[in-house]
This record gives C-alpha cells, structure tokens and sequence, in this order.
C-alpha cells in the first residue's frame, strides 16, 4: 500500500504532509507499518494468538484487535488499569477493540509496570498457552524495519523529516531508510528528555536526528484549549484531521517554528501524518464532561 501526499505553505515554508493515515481504512499509519512485520513473524511461527499491552485510549490496542480481525489472529490486550473492567462501553477505543475480537485482560498500574519482566510474561504464558507478543506500542526489531518503508524514493527530494514520537519505533525507521543529506525532527508527545535516550538504544544507523521536546502540552495525552483550537482550525484550512496525542501537537509545533522563522525558507519539510485519528471520540468523550469545546 502507499500513501498521498499533501502540500500546504506556512509562513512561507513548504511543508508535505504523507498521509499514512490513509494507508489502510482500519490499522492505520505508522501501526500499519510496526505490524506488517510482526504478523509475518507470528504466521511463520504458527501462532494464532497475537498478546500485546496498551491504556485506555491506545492506538496500538485499536490497530492489533482490527488486524487480528483481518489477518485471522486471535487477540489479547493486557489493559493497564482495574477500574476499565466495568466501562468498556463507556471507552470507545476498548469497545471497537472488542467488536473487533480482542480479549481484556485488566491488570493494576503496579501489575503493568512489571509487562517486561520475564516473570509476568511467564504467568500470561501459562494463562493463555503460545502466543506471539507484541511489545507496549508495538516497536520492536521488526516494527523498526517495517517503519524503514514509510519513505519512498520520491521523498528523498526533502530536507526534513519530521515526526511525533511516542516509543521512538517509527523515528528510528525514519532515522535508518533518509538519506544521508536529510535532517529527521522528532517532536516528542511525552514529557522529559528520556525518550532521546530511548532512540538511541533503537539505532546507531546515523546522527542525523534530533528530539524537539517543547511542544508535549504538559505530557502524554494531555490538551488544552489552544491545541484543541488548533487542531479544528488546521482541518478546516487544509481538510487533514489530526489527532490530539501526537499529530495535533506535531504539526502545531512545526507551524509554530515556522512563525519563529526557525527554518530556512528553502528548507523542503516532509511531515508524517501516523494516524491515531480513533483516539479523538474517547478525547471528546472527557471534553464533553468538561463542557468544553470539541475535536471537530
């Protein structure tokens, strides 16, 4: 599959906006592409049962339950947080996750931090026989590679890359498949500098990349009005929605620096658009409570 491009002026800067939130109607962006490669795996090693790991609003958790729909897996989340067990249809990411097939599995924060822990793993094993797991986010080896694919040689007359980070699995494809003349910006979604570090255990393939960590808007998940705003306004002037996780704030920080003259007017910027457009309904869901106005 491919995606579109799209090509919008700001401040007298060109940005491309790859629209890898249309690769695929229900796993979309870049967990389309950290899939790809797991789903291989597990068919050649004969598993049925794909387990993975995710929160109340994850995009990952959507994207694994559409794909074990597709692909013939069965699936299996581990959800961090007890309290979610009774309001599954309160959720909308965990109720499409359900139409899709998938399995709840609710465990405590205390419970899902240990998810790594060979321990845990082994008490899922012998609860749910072989499974193939998939990682928190899906980034791992394979995810990388499949994340190698998003550019095509068509980008490579770009400058900048630039993409949200949230494990940093999708940046260090980009990091591993550019060029070596192009520059790849990575606006993290969290808060803190720890994700640079994390990238680094990713790749080694080049230095081209940096980490800009200004625009999290208080930390994973969390919005204001401005970027809500934002994100209402950009779709009405360029008809692109965006997600207020990761590209909501990935493309307002590009805009931003673009108003601060922080790129040179020559300077050809590739945006990736990786999806998580499902996350907007539960995000209105909190607005709506709040009385606040909503993602359009």
């Amino acid at each position: 599959m491919k995606s579109s491009n799209q090509s919008i002026l700001f401040e007298g800067v060109s940005v491309t906006v790859k629209r890898e939130d249309l690769l695929h109607p229900t796993v979309s962006g870049n967990k389309y592409r950290k899939l790809k490669y797991n789903l291989l795996e597990a068919k050649k090693l004969q598993k049925d049962t794909l387990v993975t790991f995710g929160g109340a609003f994850s995009n990952h958790i959507a994207a694994v339950a559409a794909a074990g729909k597709e692909f013939g897996f069965k699936t299996i989340g581990i959800i961090r947080g007890e309290e979610l067990k009774n309001k599954i249809s309160d959720n909308p990411t965990l109720s499409y996750a359900r139409e899709c097939g998938m399995h709840f599995e609710f465990v405590s924060r205390e419970q899902y931090r240990r998810k790594t822990d060979n321990s845990f793993i082994e008490k899922l094993q012998e609860k749910f026989g072989g499974f193939y797991l998939i990682p928190e986010g899906g980034t791992n080896e394979l995810a990388i590679k499949g994340c190698e694919e998003i550019l095509m040689k068509e980008d490579a007359q770009f400058d900048t890359i630039c993409v949200s980070v949230g494990t940093g699995g999708t940046l260090a494809g980009l990091i591993n498949s550019a060029t070596a003349k192009q520059q790849i910006l990575g606006f993290s979604a969290l808060k803190g500098s720890f994700i640079i570090d994390e990238v680094k255990k990713l790749t080694t393939r080049r230095k081209n990349w940096t980490i800009n960590t200004d625009y999290h808007f208080g930390g994973y998940g969390k919005i204001n009005d401005e970027l809500i705003t934002f994100i209402n306004e950009f779709k009405l002037h360029t008809g692109i929605p965006l997600d207020p996780v990761y590209t909501g704030k990935l493309l307002y920080g590009i805009v931003d620096l673009a108003k601060k003259k922080c790129f040179e007017k020559d300077n050809k910027i590739l945006v990736i658009h990786t999806g998580g457009l499902q996350g907007i309904a539960g995000v209105n869901r909190k607005l709506e409570r709040q009385k606040k106005p909503l993602i359009v």
